[in-house]
């Protein structure tokens, strides 16, 4: 789980800080190492969201997290033929990545999966029932993850970040982040996918996020619902308590960061 980090720590335009130690975020639970079960042991969660679809957790189940809830949230479910849905599948088929993403193609469809990110039907039912768990402060410490932990899981603490706070540009430095652990985790695969014949500059904008891809994001959200807190509001069916919950479990004046 290279790319499992903590969602807080950064400061708000309030002066105020984003609460560590009770929303992480990570790629996949799979291939866990002792070492691994203990340090997901050690932050003692009580809730686990899993952003995948059916198929990708048909492939990879996961491990289970002893005394954690496990919540799935299919963010794509209305959308099966989405490129982070297909991930897995374009990097072992080098046939169908290159017909699905070459010549830009690849780059193209992550962009409108971000906007679908924001206005796909089970995209806001998943995320609002994520948030709503979120605001809850018996599901936490919690844990949201998807195959990656970079796109669907990328927007989710994007958009929660906002919501808190904090600077688009500390927003977008957390986001991008993620280029540096999930690269190094798929050489393998980059490295098969050249082997049977694949050429592996097609997976580069699948396998990291790029600054368009969030602001396509964010402007379906200015798009859609005027700003962060109408979407949180009228797009994923937050009401005022647990948007002010939300606030009041996640935030935290500076010198007093973590739980």
């Amino acid at each position: 789980m290279p790319n499992l980090r903590d969602v807080g720590g950064r400061p708000t335009a309030d002066g105020r800080r984003v609460r560590t130690g009770v929303v992480f975020r990570s790629d996949q639970i799979d291939q866990l190492t002792d070492d691994d079960r203990r340090a997901l042991a050690a932050l003692e969660l009580r809730a686990v969201f899993d952003l995948r679809t059916d198929a990708e957790r048909e492939l990879r189940p996961g491990q289970r997290i002893p005394g954690a809830n496990h919540v799935v949230l299919d963010v794509m479910a209305d959308d099966r033929k989405s490129a982070p849905a297909q991930l897995v599948r374009l990097l072992t088929q080098p046939g169908d990545a290159d017909a699905l993403l070459g010549n830009g193609k690849g780059a193209a469809m992550f962009l409108d999966s971000y906007r679908e990110f924001v206005r796909l039907p089970s995209a806001r039912t998943a995320f609002g029932r994520l948030y709503a768990g979120l605001a809850d402060p018996g599901r936490l410490p919690a844990l949201l993850h998807c195959t990656t932990g970079k796109d669907r899981t990328g927007w989710a603490c994007a958009a929660l970040q906002t919501l808190l706070g904090v600077s688009s540009e500390h927003v977008l430095e957390d986001f991008l982040a993620s280029n540096d652990f999930v690269l190094p985790k798929y050489r393998p695969y980059l490295d098969a996918f050249a082997a049977h014949g694949g050429d592996p500059e097609l997976l580069v904008p699948v396998l990291s996020v790029r600054p368009e891809y969030l602001a396509a994001s964010f402007d379906e959200v200015r798009r859609g619902f005027g700003s962060i807190e109408g979407y949180f509001s009228y797009g994923l069916g937050l009401g005022a308590a647990s948007i002010e919950s939300l606030r009041n479990q996640l935030l935290v004046n500076v010198q007093d960061s973590t739980r």
